[in-house]
C-alpha cells in the first residue's frame, strides 16, 4: 500500500510535488498514461492497484480557451474525475487534496476573494473546476481543496516561460494590464501541500477535515507588471533579450479578446491558510526570481 498517490506527474505542480513529498516516502506519481482522469475505469484501476491513504490531485484540463469548444473532455477531467477520486477515498478512508482555481469567481469583486465568496464562473474551465470542487465536498470525503492561480514553474509551459521565449525573439510585445492576480510558483504550492500533509491532525476539527483554502504568493500585479518583472530579472541575470521592459505595451482585455472570459480580479485572500498553518507566504517576486535564475542555469 502506497502512502501518497499523485496524479498528473508530468504537470507543473505534479512535478514539484514529487520533489517536495519525496522525503515523506511512499510516493507514487502517475502520468495520464498510467491514470487517465477522463476514463473512470483507468482511475479506479490505478486506485485499486496502489491503495493510497492520501490522494493528491493536481492533474487538470487547463487549456482555458480550448475548453470552450472541448467541453466534454474538460468536464470529464475537471468535474467528474474529482468526484470519482473523492468517492473512492471516502469509501477507503483516504485523504484527498484537490486543487482549484480563481476562475470559479467572476472577477468583479473590488477586494481579494475569500473562501466563502459566492462562485460565479464565467468560462467552461471555471465551471468545470467549480463542479469538481462541489463533487469533492458532497462526497463527504476527508479533504483539502486548495484554490490557486497564475501558476508557473521552470518545468512545463506557462506565462513566465512564454514571456522569456518571446523576449528573446521579439523587440515589442503587447501584454494585458487590466487583470490582477498573484503569480504563484508550482514549487510553493507543492511545499505548502507537504506542510498540510504533515499537519493533517492539526487542521482537523471535531467534524474531521473538510476545508477549502486559498493559496497564492503574497501581493499582486497585472500580467503586464508580471511580464515587466520577468524581463528585468532575466536581463539582469544574463539572458540575451531582444525585448526591453519599456517595449512591453500595456493593453486592455478588450484589445486582446480570447474565447474564454478571464476574471479581471484574480486576487485571493490567503489569510485563512496562513492563520491555520502559522505561516507567512512569500512575495510573488521571490518565486519568479528563483525560477528565472533556475532557467538561466539550465
Amino acid at each position: 500500500m502506497s502512502a501518497i498517490l499523485v496524479t498528473g506527474a508530468n504537470g507543473q505542480v505534479g512535478y514539484e510535488l514529487q520533489r517536495s513529498l519525496a522525503p515523506l516516502g511512499g510516493v507514487v506519481a502517475l502520468t495520464r498514461k498510467e491514470m487517465d482522469l477522463a476514463n473512470e475505469a483507468s482511475v479506479l484501476a490505478a486506485l485499486r492497484e496502489h491503495e493510497p491513504s492520501i490522494i493528491i490531485n493536481p492533474a487538470a484540463y487547463t487549456a482555458v480557451d480550448r475548453a470552450e469548444s472541448d467541453v466534454e473532455l474538460a468536464m470529464a477531467v475537471n468535474a467528474i474525475a474529482p468526484g470519482i477520486l473523492a468517492r473512492w477515498a471516502a469509501d477507503n478512508g483516504a485523504l484527498l487534496v484537490h486543487y482549484s482555481t480563481d476562475y470559479v469567481f467572476d472577477g468583479t469583486k473590488n477586494a481579494p476573494y475569500v473562501e466563502g465568496d459566492e462562485a460565479n464562473p464565467q468560462s467552461v474551465y471555471g465551471e468545470s473546476k467549480w463542479r469538481g470542487e462541489e463533487a469533492v465536498r458532497t462526497s463527504g470525503v476527508c479533504h483539502v481543496i486548495l484554490r490557486t492561480g497564475w501558476v508557473y514553474g521552470h518545468h512545463g509551459s506557462n506565462f513566465l516561460t512564454t514571456i522569456l521565449r518571446l523576449a528573446q525573439e521579439r523587440s515589442e510585445l503587447n501584454v494585458v494590464a487590466d487583470q490582477l492576480g498573484a503569480p504563484t510558483s508550482a514549487a510553493l504550492i507543492a511545499d505548502i501541500t507537504r506542510t498540510i500533509v504533515e499537519r493533517v491532525s492539526d487542521l482537523q476539527t471535531t467534524d474531521g477535515l473538510q476545508e477549502t483554502f486559498h493559496l497564492t504568493a503574497r501581493g499582486n500585479t497585472s500580467w503586464h507588471g508580471y511580464a515587466e518583472h520577468i524581463v528585468r530579472e532575466a536581463s539582469a541575470g544574463g539572458f540575451k533579450l531582444a525585448l526591453s521592459p519599456d517595449k512591453l505595451k500595456p493593453v486592455s482585455t478588450a484589445e486582446y479578446p480570447t474565447p474564454a472570459k478571464r476574471p479581471a480580479n484574480s486576487k485571493l485572500d490567503c489569510t485563512k491558510l496562513m492563520n491555520r498553518l502559522g505561516i507567512t507566504l512569500p512575495a510573488w517576486q521571490e518565486g519568479v526570481d528563483h525560477v528565472v535564475a533556475t532557467l538561466r542555469s539550465t
